[in-house]
């Protein structure tokens, strides 16, 4: 594990698959440009449908299809690696996986996770009402892979109000954590920087935490403020909104100073079963 730039690619996605990727590339271009060798997409990057069943109409087949084509051959062009965002893989009739995949600087697909807790509220204090689980089977399984950067786990927007997903990734040995998000603009004001924070603080963590930021053609707000965080829960970079870029260094000897020196996770009396 050596010092490297992680960056967060913060967008404002449309219905539109082509001119979604068309963005994407141009974001991860720029965060290529400022030296960064782990990149993150935000949730539903390639597309936010007019209707929640419009995921349906481009859902893909894994290892097969142009979003995840666009994904192998963008990490393989700049030799990094990409965490995709979400994208709908094909499961049961009439029903998606939200799958987060990442590939390697050589374009190789390394890792799946689908996200698990699925955003089905009324948003308090406005007429938005979500039931992803219409359109979408949770994943089951939480996921922490081997990368040249330590330990890499992957969470997905809803999933950071559970933080027994996150204990269970540090049981894994999670040294960065990547959360692809689609706040709202009303719950992200209210609670995104806390908890994101708060997962790098309790997890002593690394957090690169990567949303959709603006007003989108379906009528939705999104919160932006992408951003990364250390382990000490201090915010390294940030984007209020907007298409853009946070890229930041991580290093592994300030993760290794604070654990050794504030060794929360040793001091744990109870344990997810």
């Amino acid at each position: 594990m050596k010092k490297t730039i992680v960056a967060a690619v913060q967008m404002a996605s449309s219905p539109n698959v082509n001119a979604n990727l068309i963005e994407a590339g141009r974001l991860v271009d720029k965060a290529a440009g400022q030296g960064a060798s782990l990149v993150v997409l935000p949730e539903n990057f390639a597309i936010m449908g007019l209707h929640e069943a419009d995921k349906l109409e481009v859902a893909e087949a894994e290892g097969a299809g142009p979003i995840q084509e666009f994904l192998a051959r963008t990490a393989e062009k700049h030799k990094l690696w990409l965490v995709g965002g979400t994208i709908p893989i094909q499961a049961r009739a009439g029903k998606v996986k939200a799958g987060c995949l990442v590939f390697d600087g050589a374009g190789h697909q390394v890792g799946r996770y689908d996200k698990i807790h699925l955003f089905d509220v009324n948003v308090p204090g406005t007429d938005e009402k979500y039931f992803e689980s219409n359109t979408i089977d949770p994943g089951e399984n939480s996921l922490v892979l081997d990368t040249p950067f330590g330990r890499l786990g992957v969470a997905i927007c809803y999933d950071l109000r559970f933080p027994e997903l996150f204990r269970q990734m540090a049981d894994s040995g999670m040294d960065l954590l990547a959360v692809p998000s689609a706040f709202t603009a009303r719950t992200g004001a209210d609670h995104w920087d806390v908890l994101v924070r708060a997962r790098s603080v309790e997890n002593l963590c690394y957090t690169v935490a990567s949303n959709q930021g603006g007003f989108h053609v379906n009528g939705r707000e999104t919160y932006g403020h992408s951003m990364v965080v250390d382990p000490w829960g201090k915010t390294l970079a940030s984007l209020a909104t907007g298409a853009g870029v946070v890229s930041a260094e991580i290093d592994p000897d300030r993760l290794r100073r604070v654990r050794t020196s504030f060794p929360v996770l040793e001091h744990r009396r109870l344990r997810c079963r």
